[in-house]
């Protein structure tokens, strides 16, 4: 069996060169921030090249729209996005809310 590893998220990208360090990140079940939020803490890093990068990028984008197509999720657009500057709103994504679980065995 292969190990595998959980992250809620990408903390950080870094670029250096012609390679491109994702570092992914949890919510630390100890560790709190100043309003007792859990901390995100470092828990793996990937390193790759920056033309594997694209290529998983690319991936990935495939991959939302399927989810967005499916309605997994839905794309909000950014309403702080300095236009300013010219640049159109980065979408986030914001999943779906799943049903209360309708099930007699749970409260």
């Amino acid at each position: 069996m292969r190990e595998e590893l959980f992250a809620d998220g990408i903390g950080e990208i870094t670029v250096t060169g012609g390679i491109v360090r994702l570092d992914l990140v949890s919510l630390s079940p100890d560790e709190r921030d100043a309003n007792n939020n859990p901390k995100a803490v470092l828990r793996q890093r990937v390193i790759m090249p920056v033309d594997g990068f694209a290529n998983a990028v690319d991936l990935m984008q495939k991959a939302l729209a399927g989810l967005v197509e499916a309605g997994a999720v839905r794309r909000l657009a950014d309403a702080r996005q300095d236009e300013g500057r010219g640049h159109r709103p980065v979408a986030s994504v914001q999943a779906v809310p799943r049903p209360a679980n309708s099930s007699p065995n749970f409260s």
